[in-house]
């Protein structure tokens, strides 16, 4: 994948995480510009805070050698998994950021698509804007 790829299938937050849905389930990352801009990530905290979230609720925190980020939740729902492999292997978050490098899994409530997030393009639009 090549640097700053934005990958069309996906759908996208304002905070940088990614959304593939699979099923009934949504599997959730962070892009690779804020793999990027976080840098080498060294210990992804996979204690689920809650495993009920609302959205934009705080679902785990990465830890890299320059900060500490939060990951949100881009819906409503119940946590169903999270990456446990990223545990040993936290560098997947940078090296493969929407392969193995997958954060956690949700399953919304309510019914519908979630609302709010953006196509690759907007994504893209969202970036160069710097916003």
């Amino acid at each position: 994948m090549t640097e700053g790829a934005i990958p069309a299938e996906l759908k996208y937050t304002r905070s940088h995480e990614w959304v593939r849905t699979d099923g009934d389930v949504l599997t959730v990352g962070i892009t690779d510009h804020a793999q990027s801009e976080l840098t080498d990530i060294v210990y992804v905290d996979l204690n689920v805070k809650s495993k009920s979230v609302a959205a934009g609720g705080v679902v785990l925190v990465l830890e890299s050698v320059k900060t500490v980020a939060d990951v949100y939740a881009p819906v409503a729902g119940e946590v169903t998994e999270v990456n446990a492999q990223l545990k040993a292997h936290p560098e997947y978050v940078n090296r493969f950021p929407y392969a193995e490098g997958w954060l956690f899994r949700i399953r919304p409530t309510g019914a519908g698509a979630p609302a709010g997030l953006l196509s690759g393009d907007e994504y893209r639009s969202f970036l160069a804007s710097g916003t």
